[in-house]
């Protein structure tokens, strides 16, 4: 099957940062073809008046959360956890998960997320997965390991042991499914809540398995003042010790470091997931990004979850992550194509799959977002195409969306499943899940 999108401003995000004007051309699940073409086409899409651009790629989710978006708001992080975000979690059953999930990934796919990096709770994980693949997307996904005899809540509490073994086993059965469009990533939640014993076995497991691990990290002043008071040294110290820092790594957040720990960062070549939103509503702080990027770090971004966004729109996480660096770094700090590389080929880089996806080249996977830039007067008349996207754009814009050549959304409309089902069921889920808190 070869498709032609035809007639639009091309954003490439390669290495020279080209746009075209033109057609792509889709075979199966990659690009063929990119600019002036004359090629023969099973079908042709019309895009005049739209920009297309790589399908964004969110490292820090989590689709598990999703029924209790509106529903844990107003408090600091680790209130946020023990009051709300924890109860809910270990009141879950795999349909509520399951539900959760493909209410999430509705509005992540609508919104033009291709790829995402989703951290699971502690059980039922294969409820996640199985949403994820039928979406039509691609997802590093993993199980949440909480095993601290202090710190975590009975329903969630693990055995050290058990929650790697499931890990592993889970691994196995998932890493490299659905052409690939599964990929497994080890999830400890954060040091807080993970002993130092399974830590090292993540790092271990992680390491054999050759797998990503993606945790929190410093994302509040907390974590530090925990790390020192237990362990003498930062958290990002604590988890380069455990063997967790690393270039198969992401760290959610990293709000508050030292120098030393951005140094450890660089050093390891470990990510951060940058997650503006989250980091805003928790009142946890605001990343340096500025410093992250003349450090030389790895970095990516994320919405986080839909209880401490309440998006999970791209959209909205690239225009903050512009705007609240500037009244701190000057207003040259995070231009627009800087941060749409944040969203897209930089997201990829973070997660190791910038030879697939990221960027709109010739043999890479057709991952793409079809954008409307003209007919919405709030787009228009005119200026850089970049700030069009960053400053001016929201998820109503996507008119369509591909992932590896598969299409998802089909003018404006999702094409895995029905959206309307996926609100009535998940509605159904919430009081579920509400009635088992409560009681």
């Amino acid at each position: 099957m070869r498709i032609r999108l035809k007639n639009a401003t091309i954003v490439t995000m390669n290495q020279t940062m080209q746009i075209v004007q033109g057609d792509i051309v889709i075979e199966n699940d990659r690009i063929i073809a990119v600019g002036e073409l004359d090629t023969t086409v099973d079908r042709e899409i019309d895009c005049a008046g739209t920009a297309i651009i790589p399908g964004f790629v969110q490292t820090h989710v989590h689709l598990c959360q999703t029924l209790m978006r509106n529903s844990a708001d107003d408090m600091v992080l680790i209130d946020w956890l023990r009051n709300r975000i924890w109860p809910y979690e270990g009141a879950l059953e795999p349909n509520e998960l399951h539900a959760s999930a493909r209410l999430g990934l509705s509005e992540l796919i609508l919104g033009g997320t291709t790829t995402l990096l989703d951290m699971a709770t502690v059980r039922h994980t294969e409820s996640v997965i199985e949403a994820v693949a039928d979406s039509g997307i691609r997802a590093f996904v993993g199980k949440c390991h909480m095993d601290h005899p202090v710190e975590v809540p009975p329903s969630l509490m693990e055995n050290t042991q058990d929650s790697l073994r499931e890990a592993i086993r889970l691994c196995e059965a998932w890493d490299g499914k659905y052409d690939g469009r599964i990929r497994y990533a080890f999830a400890p939640r954060f040091a807080v809540s993970c002993t130092e014993e399974l830590l090292r076995g993540v790092s271990q497991a992680a390491a054999e398995l050759g797998v990503f691990v993606h945790t929190h990290a410093s994302e509040t002043e907390f974590e530090n003042i925990w790390a020192q008071e237990n362990y003498g040294c930062s958290n990002i110290e604590f988890l380069e010790r455990v063997g967790i820092a690393g270039d198969r790594s992401v760290f959610a957040h990293g709000v508050h470091l030292t120098d030393a720990d951005i140094a450890i960062l660089k050093r390891t070549k470990t990510a951060i997931a940058h997650c503006p939103s989250s980091n805003l509503k928790l009142a946890s702080g605001i990343a340096n990004m500025p410093r992250f990027d003349a450090a030389g770090v790895k970095v990516s971004l994320g919405a986080d979850g839909a209880p401490c966004n309440n998006n999970m729109d791209a959209f909205i996480e690239m225009r903050l992550a512009a705007l609240i660096q500037k009244p701190i770094h000057g207003p040259e700090a995070m231009p627009a194509e800087r941060v749409l590389r944040l969203a897209t080929i930089d997201g990829a880089i973070a997660l190791g799959i910038d030879n697939e996806v990221g960027s709109i080249e010739v043999g890479k996977k057709a991952d793409l977002v079809v954008v409307d830039i003209d007919s919405d007067p709030g787009t228009n008349p005119a200026g850089s195409m970049y700030s069009r996207l960053v400053y001016a754009t929201h998820r109503a814009n996507v008119r369509h969306v591909f992932a590896s050549g598969r299409q998802v959304v089909d003018n404006r409309q999702l094409t895995s499943w029905d959206v309307a089902e996926v609100i009535s069921e998940s509605k159904q889920a919430f009081s579920r899940v509400m009635e088992r808190m409560q009681g």
